[in-house]
C-alpha cells in the first residue's frame, strides 16, 4: 500500500442520465453540444427505458470505493457527460489540497474517440496546481485479463438452455464472441491503436481461458448512427457467420466494457439476443466485471506502480 500525503486516483467513465428524461441533454454532452437528428433521441431514450435504468453510475462509485479500501488513497471519480462531473472531481480534489494523482480511464483500450476526450476533459482551471498522472491504455494487464477470463470460464460451465438441439450440452462447447464497441473506420484509419487493442485483449483472455482459436472470435458492437461507416465485423454478422457454420448458440463477451451499461443490457441482452433467436439461434452472455476483485486488483496495481514509478524519479 502505498502512504503518501495528498496523493489520490482520479477514476474516469462515460456517465449515464439517471432517467430518461435526461436523455436530450446527457447526449448534448456526448455530442459536445451538437443536436442530433429527433428519431436518434428517441431510440436512445427508448434503449433506456427498456432497461429502466443504467448501473453504471452506482457500479463506478463502488469500483472507487473498493480500490479506495485497498490503497488506503483517497479515490474520486468524474464523468465525462454526466453528473458527477470531471470538473467536479478536479474542484473536490483541489479543495481537498491533493497534489498528485494517478489517473485511470475505465476504459481500457486507448481511443481518441474516448480515452482521448477523456483527456480533454482534464483541461479544467482547477487542474493546474495537481500533476496528472494520465493511465494512456492497459488493455493487456495481467490482472484485467485475468477478470475476464474468470467469468468467461464460469460461463462455460455452465449448461445451455434446455431445447431439442442444445438439451445436455455445455456452454464449454459454445462459440465465444468478445466484443467491444465500434468507433468510425476514419479513427483507426488516422492511426488509433484502438482495434489493434481490443483484439489483443481478446486474443489474451481466449489464451487464460484455455480456448482453441477455433472456439472464438471477435466482432464491433453497438455501431453509432453517424459518421460514415463504423468498424465491424458487426455482432449479428458473427451470429450469422456461427449459424452457417451449423452451430445453435453464442456466448457473448464484452471485454470493451468493465460493468453493466446500456450497451451490455439493452445491446446484448435484448437486441443480440432477439436477433439470434430470429435466426433460430441461443444467446448466452458472461456476467460483467462491475465489483470483480480482480478488476480492483488490476487498478490498485497500476495506481500503485505509478505512485511507486513517480517516487523512484523523484517526484513529489
Amino acid at each position: 500500500m502505498i502512504a503518501a500525503h495528498k496523493h489520490a486516483v482520479l477514476l474516469l467513465a462515460h456517465g449515464s442520465p439517471a432517467s430518461v428524461d435526461e436523455v436530450p441533454e446527457f447526449l448534448l454532452r456526448v455530442t459536445g453540444g451538437r443536436a442530433l437528428p429527433p428519431e436518434a433521441i428517441e431510440e436512445v431514450r427508448h434503449r433506456y427505458a427498456a432497461i429502466g435504468r443504467s448501473p453504471l453510475t452506482d457500479l463506478t462509485l463502488k469500483q472507487g470505493e473498493l480500490l479506495a479500501e485497498r490503497t488506503g488513497l483517497p479515490v474520486y471519480v468524474g464523468m465525462r457527460n454526466w453528473h458527477p462531473l470531471v470538473s467536479r472531481a478536479l474542484a473536490r480534489m483541489q479543495a481537498d489540497g491533493v497534489r498528485r494523482a494517478v489517473v485511470i480511464c475505465l476504459a481500457p483500450h486507448n481511443s481518441r474517440t474516448s480515452v482521448g476526450l477523456y483527456r480533454q476533459s482534464l483541461a479544467e482551471p482547477a487542474a493546474s496546481d495537481m500533476v496528472l498522472d494520465f493511465v494512456e491504455s492497459w488493455h493487456d494487464h495481467p490482472l484485467l485479463v485475468r477478470a475476464f477470463a474468470e467469468k468467461l470460464s464460469a460461463a462455460r460451465t455452465k449448461q445451455v438452455p434446455s431445447g431439442p438441439r442444445n438439451s445436455g450440452k455445455s456452454q464449454a462447447s459454445v462459440r465465444v464472441v468478445f466484443t467491444a464497441h465500434s468507433v468510425p473506420e476514419r479513427t483507426v484509419r488516422a492511426g488509433d491503436p484502438y482495434e489493434l487493442q481490443a483484439r489483443e485483449t481478446s486474443a489474451l483472455v481466449a489464451s487464460a481461458a484455455g480456448l482453441e482459436p477455433s472456439e472464438w472470435t471477435f466482432a464491433f458492437q453497438s455501431q453509432g448512427m453517424s459518421g460514415g461507416p463504423w468498424l465491424g465485423p458487426s455482432v449479428e454478422d458473427a451470429i450469422l457467420e456461427m449459424k452457417r457454420a451449423g452451430e445453435r448458440s453464442v456466448l457473448i463477451q464484452p471485454i470493451g466494457f468493465l460493468c453493466d451499461h446500456v450497451e451490455v443490457l439493452y445491446d446484448i441482452d435484448l437486441h443480440f439476443k432477439r436477433f439470434a433467436e430470429s435466426h433460430g439461434m441461443g444467446l448466452l452472455r458472461t456476467e460483467s466485471l462491475n465489483d470483480s476483485p480482480l478488476l480492483i486488483s488490476a487498478l490498485q496495481e497500476i495506481a500503485e506502480s505509478r505512485m511507486r514509478a513517480r517516487a523512484f524519479m523523484g517526484g513529489q
